[in-house]
């Protein structure tokens, strides 16, 4: 049963209820380090589902058992604490260039947008990384976080945030736009991921190749598979780490160090850490 105190408490914010700037913060921060990037807690076994979701079901996995989940599950849930606490919140959608090219929609991604003391925000803890840590206020200035520069910047698919570190170029993370919207928004995507997880399915693939930022189901023992299908991420204190498929990704004050994994071992204590908690 979704629950304030026991959300707050999962994320290590107990008693923040205050509606200001730097309660979003830490819940944003916190939210991001507390519940990783991952796709296991998805059960397929009755479809993909982004729609018609029993949110309290999903927060037992989610946010009390600790296991994270996909943006349409953390960004969900997100949003009501949100809501819930009092802030006035907002549901938005977004695109990578990958899920634009694999669906051609621009509801891919699941955010949310908070307008707080004459000042709007991007919220957005269902990136698997690397993206901004703390809210960012959507305006045209450069703004910066544990050592790495972001900016909203006009885009022919609506506004794209760049980020780029202390010594790397401007890059785009994801497409978006301020329209609002609502969770029917999604039944395009749904569908169109359960035909090809259908598909896909009969040929004894775990889900359709063309959803790589979306849902992966990630195994404790990936001696099953080569590695490939593996997304997830969680926030550090200063910074990010990221695994994708083989490619270990960390970002420390703007510092980025990006490895391939070979070692079966390896690769299976960095998934096991990250779910954890337990990145050193």
């Amino acid at each position: 049963m979704f629950d304030v105190s026991t959300y707050l408490q999962r994320i290590g914010c107990a008693g923040g209820t205050g509606l200001d700037i730097e309660t979003l913060r830490k819940l944003h921060k916190n939210h991001l380090m507390a519940l990783p990037y991952s796709g296991a807690a998805q059960d397929l076994r009755d479809g993909i589902r982004l729609v018609d979701i029993d949110e309290d079901a999903m927060f037992e996995t989610t946010v009390v058992d600790g296991q994270g989940g996909t943006c349409f599950q953390l960004a969900r849930l997100f949003h009501r604490l949100l809501r819930e606490l009092g802030y006035d919140v907002t549901l938005l959608a977004g695109s990578t260039a990958e899920g634009r090219e694999s669906f051609g929609l621009d509801v891919e991604h699941m955010l949310n947008r908070v307008a707080l003391d004459g000042a709007e925000w991007l919220v957005d803890v269902g990136y698997p990384g690397p993206s901004f840590i703390e809210p960012l206020l959507i305006s045209d200035a450069v703004q910066s976080q544990y050592g790495c520069q972001y900016r909203l910047v006009d885009h022919e698919f609506g506004i794209a945030l760049q980020r780029r570190g202390r010594v790397s170029r401007w890059s785009v993370v994801f497409t978006f736009t301020t329209e609002s919207r609502q969770w029917s928004d999604w039944r395009e995507l749904e569908n169109h991921l359960n035909r090809e997880y259908a598909a896909e399915e009969s040929e004894a693939c775990p889900i359709a190749r063309g959803t790589d930022r979306l849902f992966r189901e990630i195994e404790a023992d990936t001696r099953a598979h080569d590695g490939q299908d593996v997304l997830c991420g969680r926030a550090l204190d200063n910074g990010q780490v990221v695994l994708k498929g083989r490619r270990y990704l960390t970002v420390r004050d703007g510092r980025e160090e990006v490895r391939t994994i070979k070692d079966d071992e390896e690769h299976r204590k960095l998934i096991s850490s990250i779910l954890s908690g337990e990145v050193r």
